[in-house]
């Protein structure tokens, strides 16, 4: 016989303990009320909860200390905290002390059920201890790699799959930051739901809210029906906002009051649509260093990074690199339709030994490349073309006290240059050595002030 779940609301209001507990009754959920954190943590050494909701004002204190009681004693059971409504800094709190989600007063209960259906899978997902590295999951679907760095990064992204808070994704080109968002979506309640990705440089500006929020027939020239946007499309789901920082800023307002409000206006609708996505982003950008020159705005910053991971460079776990360069290998063997693909030890050797300044994805189309134009069964290094530079070996020496942005600079001028010289001084082709896009590399010749005669 299937259990009923039991969930305790916490709330010194009887009007919304009596409106959350009908709601809760309708849904077959069994409820137990507290209306101070003292009858809370009471009942719950009593008795075994599926799930939390709390207000955020109670007599006894305030709903973060219960949060950060329940995160403690009992970290598996998800909670929710009831704020004031608007009160985003509240809610932002609440979500890094471990808050899952949060609803704002007065209590949409559409949007209640919506949060209860994600809490209560997380019941129902398997007590994961790592990421799979399994063969039989799909492509890309998990992360390779048993350094201390990697350990902790997979740690991470399974303890953010069961919250619902947004993320920030910071990581250079090519470490897998879409692959990261991908795994905290698929190890999360909302796995069920659509996987949404955008690469937010990559849309028209004069496109970007139809894009987003989707428009009504007739609503401008050549609307000729009704297009849902990226929100609806991500409904129940997860909408990857990679490059973020790219968003201009007239749209970066509107995507901000579309995270705090939980709902968007259609282009052309008088109608606010409510939308249950979770908002995971990323960029290679310093998007701190975005506020600080006013291409990012400050408010919106605090919304998307609620929590930050760090995706490591490959050049920082560079005891990872053996297992993936064969992992690549098979992949790109069976896609190619190639058996017995091997490597050398002193190819392998020299991929240790190589800085990466395009990280997985560079890795990836060198191997790609070697494996093309090898002319042997086994790769060689001079089947794998390193630009390697002596230097690599010398950059403690070279550093002289420099600080770290400007000794990093130097080591990136270093290898785009390097780039430049082979590919005689074409940009695209650089630009796929190095595994970034061109408008990284534009962006990078800029930052760098690297002038090309």
């Amino acid at each position: 016989m299937k259990k009923i779940p039991l969930a305790l609301i916490v709330d010194d209001e009887p009007d919304i303990l009596q409106l959350l507990a009908i709601t809760l009754s309708k849904m077959n959920i069994e409820t137990l009320k507290a209306e101070t954190i003292h009858q809370a943590k009471e009942l719950l050494s009593l008795h075994s909860f599926d799930f939390c909701l709390t207000d955020m004002r109670l007599p006894d204190g305030d709903g973060i200390a219960l949060i950060k009681h329940i995160q403690k004693e009992f970290h598996q059971m998800p909670v929710a905290l009831i704020t004031a409504h608007g009160n985003m800094e509240t809610a932002i709190d609440a979500m890094k002390a471990g808050a899952f989600d949060f609803l704002s007063k007065p209590v949409d209960l559409t949007a209640l059920r919506s949060l209860i259906s994600n809490a209560l899978k997380l019941k129902s997902l398997p007590q994961q201890k790592s990421i799979s590295t399994n063969k039989n999951n799909a492509r890309k679907r998990h992360l390779i790699g048993d350094t201390e760095i990697m350990k902790q990064l997979k740690n991470t992204i399974l303890k953010l799959a069961r919250s619902q808070a947004p993320v920030y994704i910071n990581g250079e080109s090519g470490t897998g930051k879409e692959l990261v968002a991908k795994l905290i979506h698929h190890k999360g309640p909302r796995a069920e739901k659509s996987f949404v990705p955008v690469n937010c440089g990559a849309i028209p500006s004069e496109l970007m809210e139809s894009e987003f929020f989707g428009h009504k027939k007739g609503s401008f020239t050549g609307a000729i029906s009704d297009k849902k946007g990226l929100f609806q499309t991500a409904e129940g789901g997860t909408l990857f906002l990679d490059e973020v920082a790219e968003l201009p800023l007239a749209m970066q307002v509107k995507l901000l009051r579309a995270i705090q409000e939980k709902s968007i206006r259609p282009i052309g609708s008088d109608i606010e649509i409510p939308v249950d996505t979770r908002i995971l982003s990323a960029s290679h950008k310093d998007l701190l260093q975005c506020v600080e020159q006013g291409s990012f705005r400050q408010d919106l910053f605090y919304r998307i990074n609620v929590i930050e991971i760090k995706v490591p460079a490959l050049r920082e776990r560079k005891d990872d690199i053996i297992k993936l360069t064969q992992y690549l290998l098979e992949q790109l063997s069976e896609h190619h339709q190639i058996e017995n693909v091997k490597i050398s030890k002193q190819a392998l050797n020299d991929l240790q030994q190589y800085h990466f300044p395009g990280n997985i994805r560079e890795l990836e189309n060198i191997l790609e490349r070697a494996l093309t134009l090898a002319t042997q069964e086994t790769i060689q290094s001079d089947d794998l073309n390193l630009i390697l530079n002596p230097s690599n070996n010398k950059h403690d020496l070279q550093r002289n006290n420099l600080p770290l942005d400007e000794y990093l600079a130097n080591i990136e001028s270093q290898e785009i240059l390097s780039a430049l010289k082979k590919t005689h001084g074409n940009k695209t082709k650089a630009a796929k050595i190095l595994g970034i896009s061109f408008r990284a590399m534009r962006y990078k010749l800029e930052k760098l002030n690297i002038q090309l005669d």
